[in-house]
């Protein structure tokens, strides 16, 4: 039996780390409140005055970067990933059409490091920023024996808002429409567990290497940010038809496009009607991946998918090129079963 006065330190947490973490953090929240916020960082729960609405439909969603964190940790390099969570999450719920008002973050780690903290929520605070939310409130928890060394884990939850007249469901969707699809920067958050065991167990590359196939380090191209299409989007649903929106996350395009589907409608997507950047095949050689696979696993280039009138689909792209968010017309809806083809 110890005779030592113990303490909560002794078990591994620190107030004072918390205490640093939370004055780092305080400046980088406020920077994305927008009027309808009514808190405070340091309140027990965030405060969000809606503003007037119809008919409002709340949206939400709750995610996280999935192991594209080990990256992050091996290259000592958090604001990234910080940023990627906020996109992923945001993007999920434009697909309903939603705006996005406000975030909530999640931190857990064993020992906490209020500098590497600093920079996630650096990164959260850039994507708040961008995409139109705030940042009202999280948690930072501190859990000695639970994580490995250096190593952390970040979920994001978001909140939007549609008026239930604008909600998109994808049941407006029918033969004879077209799909434009955006691009995306490379991985985003999807398909790390695969890209790792390649590029690190199959084929013993560094982070520092420098690949001439992707014009980067190895490093860099796997940090690339997870693309918002929040603006973009949203300006578009103002003046044309949105009949439907996929992210395209885990499960590729055919997985995702499938779920926004009525029972009737059927997808051929048409290959080499977009650019695809050279990671996808880069790793498609490197861990020779079946095709069927890659696009199973990857976003392999399109990271959101639009579902348009044929009569508006050239107003559509004219006005994606004019926001620079690098429009593809891929595809179109068929009769058939509620299926995707890629051909």
């Amino acid at each position: 039996m110890t005779k030592q006065r113990l303490t909560y330190a002794d078990a591994g947490v620190s107030f004072e780390a918390k205490a640093e973490a939370f004055n780092r953090l305080k400046t980088l929240c406020r920077s994305t409140y927008r009027p309808e916020v009514l808190s405070e960082i340091g309140s027990f729960g965030g405060l969000f005055a809606l503003a007037e609405f119809d008919k409002p439909v709340l949206v939400s969603s709750t995610d996280s970067v999935g192991t594209k964190l080990k990256i992050a940790f091996m290259m000592d390099v958090h604001d990234t990933v910080g940023y990627d969570i906020v996109a992923h999450c945001a993007n999920d719920i434009l697909v309903q059409g939603a705006e996005p008002l406000f975030f909530l973050d999640y931190i857990g780690t064993g020992t906490l490091r209020p500098a590497v903290v600093e920079q996630v929520v650096k990164g959260i605070a850039k994507g708040c920023r961008e995409t139109g939310c705030a940042l009202i409130g999280g948690e930072t928890a501190e859990l000695p024996d639970f994580y490995a060394d250096g190593e952390y884990d970040l979920v994001g939850t978001i909140v939007g808002v549609v008026e239930r007249s604008k909600l998109i469901t994808g049941s407006e969707i029918q033969p004879g429409d077209c799909l434009i699809g955006l691009k995306s920067l490379g991985l985003h958050t999807n398909g790390f567990s695969l890209a790792r065991h390649i590029l690190f167990n199959v084929c013993r590359f560094d982070l520092d290497q420098y690949m001439p196939e992707l014009g980067v380090t190895l490093g860099e191209e796997l940090l690339k940010h997870h693309k918002s299409y929040v603006k973009p989007v949203l300006n578009l649903q103002k003046r044309w038809n949105v009949k439907g929106i996929a992210h395209i996350t885990g499960g590729g395009l055919s997985d995702n496009i499938t779920r926004i589907l009525p029972t009737n409608c059927r997808v051929e997507i048409r290959k080499g009607s977009w650019e695809i950047p050279p990671i996808f095949s880069f790793l498609q050689e490197c861990g020779k991946v079946e095709e069927t696979e890659m696009y199973h696993v990857f976003n392999m280039g399109i990271g959101l998918v639009l579902v348009i009138p044929l009569e508006q689909v050239d107003a559509a792209l004219d006005a994606l090129k004019d926001m620079s968010a690098s429009p593809f017309l891929i595809g179109k809806i068929l009769h058939g079963e509620k299926e995707v083809h890629i051909v």
